[in-house]
């Protein structure tokens, strides 16, 4: 039996598992990793795959069951952090933003942050006035094509690229008139470089929202940029704070804190609910890796960080890669021959289609583009939104933390009638990340093709059972339950005591805090101990917003005691 066991375990250790990672140019990678694998060799694996050298701006993006996304950890097992079941679908995305993206020294590093911006630009992230949208398109239309030529590009040539979540004829007769005018004789490398350096002026460069709700039940987005923290409601930032004057971030279930210091000694707190406590965990998280990768001068200098208040240990998390100092650092010292960029192999763009990687949706007279995106989207019905970085369950939460006016059932319509009549407005829609359009849609036809559940429902429903069923299970396993003998009477009173022991032990350290509570809340008592736990921002808090409410709570009902007893 030992040895069936041993074997039982090689056999666990010695499995491979099939990751599929989607590329930023919608392309897929296909390997095999051990079971203990760690991110970091999953991360190596795709970096030698596109040689790749300024590789710490990028990262790889993974959605759990919940539809929760999550950055996948390098220090971990790939195996141990995706819940969800083999094989794994993920995608490879720039995760910090270049401070400025045209000081990058290889030209395939610059490429790849192009196609995120593309990126950004198509899914509503990245934000700008009409005449900065048209010279952005413009730019793509030059490096996906080059110069115009009258005999390729007739009339309207530029309504077969989809650049943003709405435009019209107008903003398309613009981009044409730029691309013919202003860009010919650039290359593919000079466009994407002017690219970039147009966005990055934008308020909205290098955004990933997040959607929350203020303490006034308004909806907005969080968003952590190269230059400090970001909060949009609507089409308008209501908060810019740079990254030195961000002292902590912290978060409680599903509410998170930022502490600002800026100057004359101006302390504020600022505090956003998210969805989900997941959702809040995987805010906190980005918001420290982006603290550390922008602010600091070294990696040495990273700490781990606690979320927690005064008496919890909380989460704990410290980032584990270089800072962006030390990245410009090493990237000057690259010397190499320049690698081959592929740019007309390109797989068509499922995302963002363009004309010259042959025929697509978006090349469809306009009279029928809305009957085409419509059937389309009749056939994946029966997937989630996908369009949010937190689970969206349901209609109504997902009105909840929409912007005003919109549901997710209008975003969905506004994604299936993407080419509008309508002007072109650049705060349309201030989106989160869609989480890897297409690669929900391959984990649900794998799981179909293994006999999994269709939907996560339906797992969840397969995994819990019901009551009974699972009632039956225990008495099937135990089947000595029905009369217990002394030896077994004995063990349930050593467990009735040892209960009884923690609750006693619980009943023990409450009482020792609500002391502690009471001299640091009512005495005068001035010891360098209590005075700096009294300066805390978390104790100044809890004091005025909880503990004198309750305090003049209590203090009413024990004098209308009094009186009752007084007038008995």
């Amino acid at each position: 039996m030992l040895s069936r066991w041993m074997s039982g375990s090689s056999r666990n250790l010695d499995r491979e598992y099939n990751c599929t990672v989607r590329l930023l140019d919608d392309s897929e990678y296909t390997c095999t990793i051990q079971r203990d694998a760690k991110g970091q060799y999953l991360f190596d694996l795709l970096c030698h795959h596109l040689n790749l050298l300024e590789k710490d701006y990028f990262g790889i993006r993974f959605v759990d069951p919940d539809k929760q996304r999550h950055w996948l950890e390098f220090t971990k097992s790939v195996v141990k952090q995706m819940r969800a079941q083999p094989p794994f679908t993920m995608c490879f995305r720039v995760k910090f933003y270049p401070t400025d993206p045209a000081a990058l020294k290889e030209e395939i590093t610059r490429y790849l942050v192009f196609l995120q911006i593309k990126r950004d630009l198509y899914h509503g992230r990245l934000l700008c006035k009409t005449s900065d949208a048209a010279l952005l398109a413009a730019h793509i239309l030059q490096a996906e094509i080059g110069d115009y030529d009258p005999g390729k590009h007739p009339e309207g040539y530029s309504s077969k690229f989809q650049f943003f979540p709405k435009h019209s004829e107008k903003l398309e007769r613009k981009i044409a008139e730029i691309h013919k005018s202003e860009l010919s004789g650039q290359t593919p490398a000079t466009s994407e470089l002017n690219f970039l350096r147009k966005a990055q002026t934008l308020e909205t460069y290098g955004v990933d929202p997040h959607p929350c709700k203020d303490v006034s039940g308004n909806a907005a987005f969080l968003a952590f940029t190269p230059f400090g923290f970001v909060v949009l409601q609507g089409n308008k930032r209501v908060h810019f704070i740079k990254w030195n004057e961000v002292t902590k971030m912290k978060f409680e279930g599903k509410t998170f804190y930022l502490y600002v210091s800026q100057k004359e000694e101006k302390k504020i707190v600022l505090t956003y609910f998210a969805p989900t406590p997941e959702a809040c965990k995987h805010l906190w998280k980005c918001g420290i890796e982006n603290q550390a990768f922008y602010k600091l001068e070294k990696s040495s200098q990273v700490r781990t960080v606690s979320s927690s208040n005064l008496f919890f240990k909380g989460s704990r998390f410290r980032y584990s890669g270089r800072v962006a100092k030390e990245v410009m650092e090493s990237s000057a010292k690259i010397k190499r021959e320049p690698p081959e960029i592929h740019r007309a192999g390109l797989v068509p763009s499922r995302s963002c289609p363009s004309i010259t990687h042959g025929p697509r949706l978006s090349s469809v007279p306009r009279t029928r583009r809305r009957a085409v995106h419509i059937s389309i989207m009749e056939g994946l019905e029966s997937l989630r939104d996908s369009a949010h970085s937190t689970p969206v369950r349901s209609a109504s939460h997902g009105d909840a933390f929409a912007g005003p006016g919109r549901s997710g059932r209008a975003e969905s319509s506004e994604r299936v009638a993407v080419i509008a009549d309508e002007s072109y407005s650049p705060a349309d829609s201030v989106l989160p990340t869609p989480v890897a359009e297409h690669s929900l849609e391959l984990m649900l036809l794998s799981r179909q093709a293994n006999g999994a559940p269709c939907s996560i429902e339906e797992e969840k429903e397969s995994e819990a059972g019901t009551p009974a069923e699972a009632e039956g299970e225990l008495r099937a396993l135990c089947p000595g339950a029905g009369g217990l003998g002394p030896a077994q009477a004995q063990q349930v009173n050593k467990f009735v005591l040892s209960v009884l022991r923690l609750l006693l032990v619980t009943v023990g350290l409450l009482f020792v805090l609500l002391l502690l509570l009471i001299v640091l809340t009512e005495s005068d008592l001035d010891t360098a101990f209590f005075r700096d736990i009294r300066q805390t921002p978390e104790f100044e808090q809890f004091h005025y917003q909880y503990f004198c409410p309750l305090r003049r709570w209590f203090a009413c009902k024990l004098r209308a005691v009094v009186n009752l007893l007084i007038d008995t």
